[in-house]
């Protein structure tokens, strides 16, 4: 087990990093700012645009597929470093299309795809050119159980119609396509209930409700309410097979909680960064908060904790590399937890070690927070994954 970056991943990362420092952290400001004077909170900042044309100008793109077809065809353990980097900015893995939901969307149109929806749809995410919204999660139902999803999908001549009710559909506001996970045939076994429906945004039937504040706060792609009323859907737009929606989303699940505790991982590295440069500058009491015994807890814990989600997201991923998705996902639940818990606290510390400041947009840590806050319930919620555990160990000891 070598966590040691490959040649070809360490020329990346070294890359990516100077690319991170000389284009997305001088323009952290004006990501917020070209929102704001737009008066539309869902708008595309410009500036999002113009580096995503010069990242992949310069080759940093679509680094998160393993299939060489697509990308640099990168080991889940090769790429953790790289979504770490990415993640020390909560909007930049957009700049290198390695965003959610489109990471995951592009993973599964890639592997259960037929070549007219390759065509259609995974071509111009690969390129850039449009995005993509996962909807899976209703607000009758609770996500951490797709068994009981009510939205359904009716046969109807050669096609399906489609009627239901999602939220939480992340991207939806600059979405070109929904990946909907629909029951299509409620008498069969529960895991054999539903199917995965490619529907376009612009559909007849297809209605965004609202974007729906999380934490008091509304994104620019938008975490929304997405009605689908009496869409038709043709039979060329079920992607995998009929009865197969639990198991398609399942492998895109995978990746994507893996690649959400890369993220977090850098965030809270970020985080600690931020945290022991305010400490060195503040002063208070008559001298600086770094001197404070305090403070150097927090920032001494802090780096223990980044470390120790680091490794643990790193074997994750080499378990992935190295067994496959299925056999590793106790490893992805409990990197899945850690990260998302470690960033919360240490992204927590170092919001009080900014005081006021922190809680402002003036520093990146309010954003940090609320993505970390919302992965302890997305993508299975902390206590769904420990369940799961236990119910692992209890097998194994019993």
């Amino acid at each position: 087990m070598d966590f040691a970056p490959s040649p070809r991943a360490q020329a990346l990362l070294d890359r990516l990093t100077t690319f991170m420092e000389r284009h997305v952290y001088p323009n952290e400001r004006a990501y917020a700012e070209q929102i704001a004077a737009s008066g539309d909170r869902h708008h595309r900042p410009q500036i999002v645009e113009t580096l995503k044309q010069r990242a992949r100008e310069e080759g940093l793109w679509n680094l998160f597929l393993p299939d060489p077809r697509h990308g640099p065809g990168l080991t889940n353990a090769e790429y953790a470093p790289l979504a770490g980097m990415m993640g020390r900015v909560v909007w930049a893995s957009e700049v290198f299309n390695c965003s959610a939901p489109d990471t995951g969307n592009m993973e599964i149109l890639a592997q259960f795809g037929t070549p007219a929806q390759q065509e259609r749809w995974l071509r111009p995410l690969l390129e850039g050119r449009i995005r993509s919204g996962f909807s899976m999660t209703e607000p009758t139902a609770p996500g951490s159980d797709p068994t009981q999803l009510q939205t359904r999908a009716v046969r109807s001549g050669d096609g399906w119609v489609l009627t239901g009710r999602k939220w939480f559909t992340t991207g939806a506001m600059h979405a070109s396509v929904f990946l909907v996970v629909a029951v299509s045939d409620p008498e069969a076994p529960r895991h054999r209930r539903v199917s995965l429906l490619l529907v376009p945004a612009d559909a007849p039937g297809v209605r965004i409700v609202r974007s729906v504040p999380v934490l008091g706060h509304i994104s620019s792609p938008g975490e929304c309410e997405v009605a689908f009323e009496d869409v038709r859907v043709p039979a060329a737009d079920l992607l995998g097979r009929e009865g197969e929606g639990f198991a398609v989303a399942q492998a895109r699940l995978g990746p994507g909680r893996i690649h959400h505790c890369m993220r977090a991982v850098g965030m809270a590295d970020r985080a600690v960064e931020l945290m022991a440069r305010r400490a060195a500058t503040r002063q208070v009491v008559g001298g600086p908060l770094a001197e404070k015994q305090m403070i150097q807890d927090f920032i001494a814990r802090s780096r223990i904790e980044v470390e120790a989600a680091r490794f643990l997201v790193l074997h994750a991923a080499w378990t992935m590399d190295t067994a496959g998705k299925k056999e590793a996902w106790p490893a992805i639940s409990m990197a899945k937890v850690l990260a998302a818990q470690t960033a919360c606290r240490v992204v927590d510390r170092a919001i009080q070690v900014h005081g006021g400041l922190g809680v402002t947009d003036d520093v990146p840590l309010a954003a940090m927070w609320r993505y970390a806050r919302i992965l302890r319930i997305g993508d299975g919620a902390d206590e769904v994954h420990k369940a799961k555990l236990a119910e692992h160990e209890l097998r194994r000891w019993r």
